[in-house]
């Protein structure tokens, strides 16, 4: 089976610092993958490479079978990021905010409407959905920018500490969505700093520090190996925390 993300070799330098040191990893189809590590790590800055904000110095990035670089456009039409900083723009409501990336993603009309509809019940937005987006509490700005990445049902969904302002309901449902869509078949790569989060819902974790990827495994063998209770025991070792 082909993976849905494929990432060899990749390293990537700013200046004399090297943000990402020559990583490879694997994530087939349907799975949940989550990209540990401490701040300053390289997370970021591999899930940037993985959607075409940045460049790798060297390596080579494939998402469905596509290269990243020679065939960007086709590739972020096959996937989502959600950022744990949400970006909107501050004159439009969530609506037309929605309305804006529906359009972007090709999505007709009326299933656009539905969708929006039936996120916007999923997520408790129809409230504020309406309002100007600059009114916008930073949890209320997240579930949209949720929104807007579920919608067009992504191949690949790509989060970087997405549950930043949710509260625990949400939470809960995004996470069963998530699961969900992988159930049919779409990629979850999931950069986090709960390891609770991790441990629920990841088939494979994978710890970067430094740059490079120093542990990748399911948590089972990461845990047995390394002779620790839980992950956090074995992130904490890792790390050298």
């Amino acid at each position: 089976m082909e993976p849905t993300i494929h990432i060899a070799n990749v390293t990537k330098r700013f200046g004399n610092k090297t943000a990402v040191d020559n990583i490879t990893l694997k994530v087939e189809p349907g799975s949940v993958y989550a990209f540990l590590g401490p701040n300053g790590a390289g997370k970021t800055t591999t899930i940037k490479m993985m959607t075409g904000l940045l460049r790798p110095d060297s390596g080579a990035i494939s998402i469905c079978g596509r290269d990243i670089r020679s065939d960007g456009y086709e590739v972020r039409k096959r996937i989502c990021l959600i950022p744990d900083e949400p970006y909107l723009y501050d004159r439009l409501s969530g609506r037309e905010f929605l309305l804006f990336v529906g359009k972007l993603h090709g999505m007709a009309p009326e299933l656009l409407a539905r969708r929006i509809g039936e996120m916007s019940e999923i997520f408790g937005t129809n409230d504020f959905l309406d309002e100007p987006a600059g009114s916008y509490s930073h949890g209320m700005k997240q579930r949209v920018v949720v929104m807007s990445g579920l919608m067009h049902d992504p191949e690949v969904i790509i989060l970087d500490e997405p549950m930043v302002g949710l509260d625990p309901r949400l939470i809960r449902r995004f996470k069963d969505i998530l699961i969900e869509r992988t159930r049919t078949g779409a990629t979850v790569f999931m950069s986090t700093h709960n390891l609770a989060d991790a441990t629920e819902m990841a088939n494979l974790v994978g710890i970067i520090h430094m740059g490079s990827l120093i542990k990748e495994g399911t948590l089972d063998e990461i845990v047995q190996e390394r002779g620790h209770k839980n992950l956090e025991e074995v992130f904490l070792s890792l790390t050298g925390d």
